[in-house]
């Protein structure tokens, strides 16, 4: 992957493991906001600024209502020759509680790469170690539509996915040490990333360290502060 640059600096990455994907870059470039799909018409547009100063890291999912337009985007962009190829950008997305059943998964995928316009994902992410009733894409969401979470056979269908040349690397998001040695207990492919709320005043230090031990990347949302602290989320911060 080239490195991208942004204000003449360039975008360092990290190494992925257990991946078809040999790195992740350190900047990447949010596209939820609350309430979800609250500038959809003007999405586009921001992120086609965003690659224009030089981001290459973009992450949506499937709650947010940004996969079409970052989509659009990416089609610009090749169009205007913002980018040489799509291999040029890393595109994250992640699989919705509603969907967080065996047999939801990889129909839940091919879906998301339609909205896209892709024929893969760098990464692809639980978004919450939860399922919800199938059909049910709202947030926040009701107690009542809780049902058990299958860890084990959610996970084998990730790996399906990446088996199969969808993604290039799985992981999870807000998932505890607990839920992650869960994962890592039957899992022939590891988590490549836990993304999580992550900032100055909510360090995540047990978790990182975990991760770490476990060679397991840590992915920051609310960099600058989030729900905890009462800073509130900048635009474009991840769930």
């Amino acid at each position: 992957m080239e490195l991208s640059t942004i204000a003449g600096q360039s975008i360092p990455t990290f190494p992925l493991y257990s991946t078809d994907e040999k790195a992740i870059p350190l900047l990447g470039f949010g596209t939820a906001e609350y309430p979800f799909g609250a500038s959809i018409h003007t999405l586009k547009e921001t992120i086609l600024e965003a690659i224009k100063l030089g981001y290459r890291h973009f992450d949506t999912a499937a709650i947010y209502l940004s996969e079409q337009p970052l989509g659009e985007a990416i089609s610009d962009a090749l169009r205007l020759g913002l980018i040489k190829s799509r291999d040029e950008l890393f595109i994250t997305s992640k699989l919705w509680c509603s969907d967080a059943h065996h047999d939801f998964v990889l129909p839940a995928l091919k879906k998301i790469l339609q909205n896209l316009k892709l024929e893969y994902l760098n990464l692809f992410l639980i978004h919450w170690p939860l399922s919800l009733k199938p059909g049910k894409y709202e947030f926040p969401f009701q107690k009542e539509d809780i049902v058990p979470f299958d860890p084990k056979s959610v996970w084998e269908a990730m790996e399906e996915c990446q088996g199969l040349g969808l993604t290039k690397s799985i992981g999870v998001s807000n998932f505890s040490c607990k839920k992650l040695e869960t994962i890592l207990s039957t899992a022939k492919i590891p988590p490549a990333v836990n993304q999580v709320e992550m900032n100055p005043l909510w360090q995540q230090k047990k978790l990182r360290k975990f991760c770490e031990e476990k060679g397991i990347v840590v992915e920051a949302y609310s960099p600058l502060g989030g729900q905890r602290n009462g800073v509130g989320n900048k635009s474009g911060d991840g769930m």
